[in-house]
């Protein structure tokens, strides 16, 4: 399992940003190999924090190079006020199972 981790300080965003962001998202969850995703705000920062979910490198890069990703990313600037994207390779998850029906999960393979 892999996670892409979208950091990011939030500008004004407008329809044109929602519209996009709205169908990047449903992109996303259409592609063989997509787990989930989570978001997470920093009160004290300010930041925002995405993460997402792959089975694959593969699943991941499907998304990196589709054209309407590929469009946000020129128009960032817009809407953003900084930016930074982790890509991490998932080594192993654990815990005391409560939220394992909440939580994307490597598929057995």
């Amino acid at each position: 399992m892999y996670s892409s981790t979208f950091i990011f300080a939030k500008k004004q965003f407008d329809d044109a940003f929602h519209r996009l962001d709205q169908e990047i998202a449903s992109t996303a969850k259409a592609l063989p190999g997509y787990l989930g995703e989570e978001t997470w705000e920093n009160a004290e920062t300010g930041l925002v924090s995405n993460v997402y979910y792959w089975e694959s490198l593969e699943a991941l890069q499907a998304l990196v190079q589709h054209p309407r990703h590929l469009e946000a990313k020129a128009a960032q600037d817009h809407w953003l006020d900084g930016y930074q994207v982790v890509i991490s390779q998932v080594l192993r998850t654990y815990g005391d199972a409560k939220l394992a029906h909440k939580l994307p999960t490597a598929r057995a393979g």
